[in-house]
């Protein structure tokens, strides 16, 4: 069930028509885990948390081509006893990274807590968490299982408004489908994360707001991925920040990786909203400039025509506007900011590339399709330009 976190693009081979390149097949991240001894010591781990079940056998474990970048994930079918009746579920395993961070703080239990306050409330559609365990003795880290939602994520490599699923279906179809996605965002952001207990999200340490919180929180992430080297759009981008910082700062839930290629879509409904890496109480305009960033990306930082039915940004706004009964205000601010923070994850995917020697340009930390749509928004000189 696990949807390719927000930059897997960059594993694309190759580079968009906005940064001079081609595209191409994703490529998959590099792993020495032994998945035959990770069923043994899952199996063990599910019998004593699931005393109920009895009979348990876990099947072959897979790691999906191309998994995510921020987790690992594992796949596995599981079948049991409970109750006299055999059951067989299809379920999702989720691994802290311990090669290589993509975020300066992975809150990996937060995302665990999150689903399950979520999912308990019914308030927002996510996968049916299993359990949660801290101790990195089990797998070597930290993890959490859930069942796996039947369903199909639009890919970003190659992009859905290019290849895929999407492709397939008619304007009618995808308007439904994408109906259903800003549902489901909205449905995001009509909770109250206090009466779901998330204040654990807090981070009082860095402001007195969420999104205070997070405006520090990326920029010590920036200082972080780029280690000295100039990033001349992600620091224009901030500097562009600095001089519109919005007069009202929200405290509200964020999913942080709001786009439609983490939700699953079966029967063109939404059945599952996925990847909380990004979780945050940054406020619910910080998820729709990040959709309304992606959605940019998916186009204008392909060179394509965004598919008939899937809503532009207008349609966009006022399909959230409608169901959250919010108006949302200094969405170019948030954009921007959407555009700095995936600036600032392709400085550590690039690095991540050339460390585990991927076949990408030496400059894709600076020169990638991201960066161009930044530039493109910010009106400054595109990288490599003359």
């Amino acid at each position: 069930m696990a949807a390719d976190d927000a930059p897997s693009v960059l594993f694309a081979r190759g580079r968009s028509p906005a940064a001079g390149g081609v595209q191409g097949e994703r490529v998959a991240i590099p792993t020495a885990r032994d998945l035959e001894l990770t069923r043994t010591t899952i199996s063990d781990w599910l019998r004593r948390q699931r005393g109920e079940w009895r009979d348990l056998d876990v099947g072959e474990i897979a790691m999906p081509g191309g998994t995510g970048f921020s987790n690992e994930t594992l796949l596995f079918d599981a079948s049991w006893t409970d109750g006299g009746a055999r059951h067989t579920r299809s379920l999702v395993l989720r691994v802290e990274p311990t090669n290589y961070r993509v975020f300066l703080e992975a809150d990996f239990e937060n995302q665990y807590r999150v689903i399950s306050a979520l999912g308990a409330s019914g308030l927002v559609r996510v996968a049916p968490v299993i359990g949660f365990e801290g101790d990195p003795a089990v797998l070597g880290a930290p993890f959490f299982l859930m069942e796996r939602v039947p369903g199909e994520a639009p890919a970003d490599a190659p992009p859905y408004n290019q290849e895929g699923f999407l492709v397939d279906l008619t304007p009618a179809e995808r308007e439904r489908l994408w109906l259903s996605a800003v549902d489901q965002l909205a449905a995001v952001h009509r909770v109250d994360y206090r009466e779901l207990g998330l204040e654990f999200l807090s981070k009082p340490e860095r402001g007195p707001t969420g999104l205070d919180q997070q405006l520090a929180y990326w920029e010590a992430s920036l200082e972080w991925a780029a280690t000295g080297s100039p990033q001349p759009v992600a620091e224009a981008a901030w500097d562009w920040m600095a001089s519109h910082l919005p007069a009202h700062r929200p405290t509200a839930l964020s999913w942080g990786d709001s786009r439609l290629g983490n939700m699953l879509f079966h029967e063109l409904e939404c059945r599952a909203v996925l990847d909380w890496e990004m979780v945050s109480l940054g406020g619910r305009e910080m998820d729709l400039g990040w959709w309304l960033f992606l959605d940019r990306f998916h186009t204008d930082g392909y060179g394509l025509t965004r598919l008939p039915g899937l809503g532009s940004r207008e349609d966009t706004v006022a399909e959230w506007q409608s169901r959250t009964g919010l108006r949302p205000t200094d969405l170019e601010f948030y954009e921007v900011l959407a555009g700095f923070r995936f600036a600032v994850v392709m400085i550590r995917l690039a690095r991540m590339a050339a460390e585990w020697g991927m076949p990408v340009p030496p400059d894709m930390e600076t020169n990638n399709p991201v960066t161009h749509v930044l530039a493109g928004l910010l009106g400054v000189a595109p990288p490599g330009a003359a």
